[in-house]
């Protein structure tokens, strides 16, 4: 996705505005939280004006929708907060109606916000992954380790949606009183997050109050975190998400990159040189900058390798501190 990194952000800080585009009824007003230039995906908060109406349709969109305060009534069920819905591009909606107003977080997946008038579904549509809950009350919390390595206890979730074809993830998640986390994280994926109640803090980025909101696209530095009185928050992901844990706040995006390049090499060596290298049988992957960073008792990746303990940064390249290239001349490494 093509969205920028946005943060911090709180959308307590904009005006609304008036929703204008086609099929949309009066009485719809939205603040842009981030928004994908090249498709239209975005993701809104929406407020219906008391009385506010709109006629049965589909969107060419796949379409997330959490109710955030007061009462929606789709069809003849009405709704509040904390109802969340997940809709297929073009499976139809029936009306909506808000009799005193309510206050939506709307996310547009693949495409910009439509409506096209209609009570029946678009042939195409994949109408078996339409869910609804009431996700404050019909879902317990759990604990926040849907993805090994898990984050600090005292962080809990609750799995809204899951994606099967790229592991996305839309999830509520909460920090309880006096969380804290002090290592640094980031991920192969964007991630998403919007404050729905509650305070929670950043290293990089400060203070998230409720409203706040950010985009983060992939490897940008995040932590340590904390909350001294919990919040609550809706989460998402773009595709599988997985915690690269480090204590490295000035790593830049490009050596993250570079890192989960590596820790890719050594898991699955055969995938990366098929991916990356094309069958190419280099024998030195990506760097890790952690296995090379100078620290006591000598670089991690070479500890194992006869460190010498009377030299704090010394490291060997294998039993008599040389390597080849394949031209039968070795070099020497004396740090």
């Amino acid at each position: 996705m093509a969205r920028p990194h946005i943060e911090p952000f709180c959308d307590r800080d904009v005006p609304f505005k008036p929703m204008k585009l086609k099929g949309f009824g009066g009485g719809m007003h939205y603040k842009m939280l981030s928004l994908d230039t090249d498709t239209g995906a975005c993701t809104m908060t929406v407020k219906l004006d008391g009385g506010y109406a709109q006629k049965p349709g589909f969107s060419w969109s796949e379409l997330e929708l959490l109710v955030i305060e007061g009462e929606l009534q789709v069809g003849d069920k009405t709704v509040g907060k904390g109802h969340y819905f997940f809709v297929p591009a073009g499976h139809a909606m029936p009306a909506w109606r808000s009799a005193q107003g309510c206050l939506l977080l709307m996310m547009y997946n693949t495409g910009e916000p439509s409506l096209v008038e209609s009570d029946t579904h678009h042939p195409d549509a994949r109408t078996d992954r339409y869910h609804e809950t009431d996700s404050y009350n019909d879902i317990p919390w759990a604990l926040g380790n849907v993805t090994k390595p898990n984050v600090a206890s005292g962080c809990l979730i609750k799995l809204l949606n899951f994606n099967d074809r790229s592991h996305a993830l839309t999830f509520l998640y909460c920090m309880t009183p006096h969380f804290w986390q002090d290592n640094i994280s980031y991920h192969d994926c964007a991630e998403e997050s919007y404050h729905l109640w509650g305070d929670s803090w950043m290293m990089q980025f400060g203070t998230v109050p409720t409203g706040g909101y950010f985009w983060r696209p992939a490897y940008i530095n995040h932590g340590a975190f904390a909350s001294e009185l919990g919040c609550i928050a809706l989460g998402r992901t773009d595709s599988k998400l997985f915690n690269h844990f480090h204590y490295n706040p000035w790593s830049t995006v490009e050596e993250n990159q570079a890192r989960a390049a590596a820790r890719t090499a050594e898991r699955d060596p055969l995938l990366y040189r098929w991916i990356v290298q094309h069958g190419h049988n280099h024998p030195h992957g990506p760097e890790d900058f952690e296995d090379t960073m100078q620290r006591i008792g000598g670089s991690r990746k070479y500890r194992s390798v006869q460190p010498d303990k009377n030299k704090p940064f010394a490291h060997s390249h294998g039993q008599h501190g040389q390597h080849h290239h394949g031209d039968d001349k070795a070099h020497d490494h004396d740090h």
